[in-house]
């Protein structure tokens, strides 16, 4: 996905009303993307008509996120759309197809995040490769920036894979010098010191080709919003006693969910003791209940939760106390009925 100006009209796949229909509002729900959700109910309001320049201007979004979202719907199969082909670099080999086109979604079931996406690209020659290299473009310095990068001379191999990010994936050479930056500090991040593969560089750009991440700026704000989203999972993290290990897929999926809703990591520590306290362990599926339940009673917040609990620990003792009066001392009136009647009867004997 490219975030050129291209004006790119779209289309739904069939008929479709207004209404939502379940099927969509599911796959909305599981993909998580808010951009994605927003455009597709911008399209379904469109009677499925327009194009990404409307759109953008109706929703008030730039093209590039504009972009992003489309490539979720299209490969979700909410949506179909042409995009013009990208203008060929001057002097470099045309590209083979490393990458699928553009609007094309993935195969089935596949994943950005598995090792083996994405799939193996088709090889460039030796002759390809060598014949950009001396063609004067930019593949050439930006191999020896990468080299430096890495520190290390990149082997045939990894050279076709840089070419391929280069050429089919079309990321500009100062934006594959800032993802080359990120992998190595991701990398490094883990421990180790270890130096990331280009296998690895070249899923990330995947990832940031499909979120249309095209220019320094746009770089710049998908790593402060990663960077936001690392804290906030290692607050969770915390809260959650989860310690010496990182969260899998499925529970970093539950942790941006809650932090979505606007749930502070003191609140998710309660919900977590209390879910330790009826288990005896950490069941993701406990804690996530409790936090729907006090999400829809807009509670969010640790302040929130006790509040809620002394109105509730008060209305629990208000009941107690009118239970015990009603056995013990509570006015009744068949009784009253009954001492008048005795004392009536006495006064007449």
């Amino acid at each position: 996905m490219s975030g050129s100006n291209h004006d790119i009209a779209f289309s739904l796949p069939g008929l479709e009303t207004v209404t939502l229909s379940g099927q969509a509002a599911d796959k909305l729900i599981k993909t998580g993307d808010g951009d994605a959700a927003l455009l597709y109910l911008y399209i379904l309001k469109a009677r499925g008509r327009g194009t990404s320049m409307e759109a953008a201007a109706a929703l008030n979004k730039d093209m590039s996120c504009i972009m992003g979202a489309m490539s979720v719907l299209s490969r979700l199969g909410l949506i179909e759309y042409t995009e013009p082909s990208a203008p060929a670099r001057e002097g470099s080999v045309p590209s083979r197809g490393l990458a699928p086109p553009r609007g094309t979604a993935p195969a089935q079931g596949s994943d950005p995040m598995r090792e083996d996406y994405p799939p193996e690209p088709r090889r460039y020659s030796v002759a390809e490769l060598t014949r950009e290299l001396e063609a004067g473009s930019e593949f050439s310095p930006l191999v020896g920036e990468v080299q430096r990068s890495l520190g290390k001379i990149l082997s045939p191999d990894e050279l076709e894979r840089l070419f391929g990010i280069y050429d089919a994936l079309r990321l500009p050479s100062d934006v594959i010098l800032q993802l080359v930056t990120h992998c190595i500090s991701e990398s490094r991040g883990r421990g180790g010191g270890r130096m990331p593969s280009m296998r690895y560089i070249e899923k990330a750009a995947y990832t940031w080709e499909r979120e249309g991440i095209f220019s320094l700026d746009r770089a710049e704000e998908y790593l402060k919003a990663l960077e936001t989203r690392k804290s906030a999972r290692g607050e969770m993290e915390r809260a959650l006693q989860i310690r010496d290990r990182e969260l899998s897929s499925s529970e970093k999926r539950y942790v941006d969910n809650w932090v979505a809703l606007g749930f502070e990591p003191d609140a998710v520590e309660i919900a977590y003791d209390r879910t330790v306290l009826k288990t005896g362990k950490l069941a993701w599926g406990y804690i996530n209940s409790i936090i729907n339940n006090w999400h829809e009673k807009n509670i969010h917040t640790a302040a929130d939760i006790l509040e809620k609990d002394g109105k509730q620990g008060s209305n629990d003792s208000a009941k107690k106390a009118n239970a015990s009066k009603q056995r013990f001392g509570a006015p009744n009136t068949e009784d009253i009925v009954r001492m008048e009647r005795l004392l009536k009867e006495i006064k007449e004997q």
